[in-house]
């Protein structure tokens, strides 16, 4: 087993606005289609390319939330960028970045629909 995790899913309540801030503040381009559930899915990535990836669902009858499950995006090198669209795109820095040593850095923040999320960079 090469990870013991391989697929995240984080509800939104505004599913266009969710797109938006993850396509902002990671830089990407989300491929967003029907999920497996009947509602629309934006994939972060190719779950066929190997490796963990996830989704933003529209599903109303999952809300999102502050407690539970964190999210840590790799963001290698890039975190101070990262954190300044955080806010520019509706969400809120919630841990402004912190070293962890030798495994390089981390910050929280409450994504556009009230998620907390996380980033990690090694640099």
């Amino acid at each position: 087993m090469k990870n013991v995790i391989n697929w995240f899913n984080i509800p939104s309540t505004d599913f266009q606005r969710a797109v938006n801030f993850y396509n902002n503040i990671l830089q990407i381009e989300m491929m967003v289609m029907p999920g497996p559930d009947g509602h629309e899915s934006a994939y972060f990535s190719n779950p066929q390319d190997g490796g963990v990836s996830g989704s933003i669902d529209s599903n109303p009858q999952k809300s999102p939330s502050a407690d539970g499950t964190t999210v840590f995006f790799d963001v290698n090198g890039q975190m101070d960028e990262v954190l300044d669209r955080v806010n520019s795109q509706g969400g809120q820095v919630v841990m402004p970045k912190t070293s962890i040593g030798e495994f390089g850095n981390i910050a929280m923040a409450m994504d556009s629909e009230g998620n907390m999320i996380a980033f990690h960079s090694a640099e």
